[in-house]
């Protein structure tokens, strides 16, 4: 690739990085306030204040782990700054894939109508459960975090002592930990709590059909308030969905290795992988009355200057 190109694409990833980081700020920092007035959060503003702060975080630590990368691939390699960045930016992965599917598990809750027994029990149960979820979520990305660590941990060692593993080279063992750890334990992070959101979005589709079915058959519109409040979390979750899949499409291949820094497609891809820190909470900030609200009068008064 020629290197304008090059230089365009790390331009347009630093600028989406600081569009996520904008937003993401943003909705950490008008619950902070409400967070402070009222002593207290609603579950969902609870959610929504612990996704916006593990974005925020993953946010600044991709830039620093990507630049590093890219500038000093031999040395990151061989020496301990996979290990350095990639305790905080496995664990942040993790716990941002957890808050992300207990979001969607929420939006499910609220607007999806089942009389199962079941459903109602979680219904009732989800809200009180918030806290307890959202800490479970960070005892889980610590194992995981641990576990990724341990891998780093025995390429780096194996660099440092310079002694080939049995018959292989450093490349061979490190293809082979990428290949049969690395890549299965990316995989089970992330598509568990992803299993969780597909779930979510799945009762959701099928509620709103039994609704439109009640209403044709009830000669009522589809516009009513309960069939609104269906299109509108579809909405979001579907969004969010896309820009799941294309974040999570991307780690992947970022784990097979077909994008390295030497690769023309490196930053292409890394934009990619933070398309979706960085746009969904501008999506999450239009869905949300008090965000939306907030971000009118931010507007109003930056008009004002």
């Amino acid at each position: 690739m020629h290197p304008a190109f090059t230089v365009l694409f790390m331009l347009l990833f630093v600028l989406l990085c600081i569009l996520g980081l904008l937003a993401n700020g943003f909705i950490v920092l008008v619950l902070s306030r409400e967070w402070v007035r009222r002593g207290r959060l609603l579950p969902s503003d609870l959610i929504l204040f612990s996704l916006g702060l593990s974005r925020f975080c993953l946010q600044w630590v991709g830039m620093g782990n990507n630049f590093y990368y890219f500038l000093h691939l031999v040395d990151y390699c061989s020496g301990p700054a996979r290990q350095f960045f990639g305790l905080p930016w496995d664990f942040l992965n993790s716990i941002t894939a957890w808050f992300g599917s207990w979001l969607s598990v929420l939006f499910c809750m609220k607007v999806a109508n089942f009389t199962h027994p079941g459903f109602l029990w979680l219904k009732w149960r989800f809200p009180r459960s918030v806290p307890w979820l959202l800490l479970g979520s960070l005892l889980t990305s610590f194992i995981v975090t641990l576990l990724f660590f341990g891998g780093n941990h025995a390429l780096y060692k194996e660099s440092f002592t310079r002694k080939p593993f049995g018959n292989m080279t450093y490349y061979q063992w490190n293809r082979i930990l990428e290949m049969y750890y690395f890549l299965p334990l990316k995989l089970i992070t992330f598509s568990i709590p992803g299993s969780v959101f597909l779930v979510s979005i799945a009762l959701l589709i099928d509620s709103l059909r039994r609704h439109a079915w009640r209403m044709q058959h009830s000669a009522h519109s589809l516009q009513d308030p309960s069939g609104q409040a269906h299109t509108r979390a579809l909405k979001s979750l579907v969004s969010f969905l896309v820009l799941y899949t294309l974040s999570f499409m991307s780690l992947i291949i970022d784990g097979e290795g077909f994008c390295s820094s030497e690769s023309d497609w490196y930053w292409p891809w890394q934009i990619l992988t933070y398309s979706c820190t960085s746009i969904h909470p501008f999506i999450l900030i239009l869905g949300n009355l008090r965000l939306r609200g907030a971000f009118g009068q931010l507007i109003l008064l930056a008009r004002g200057f």
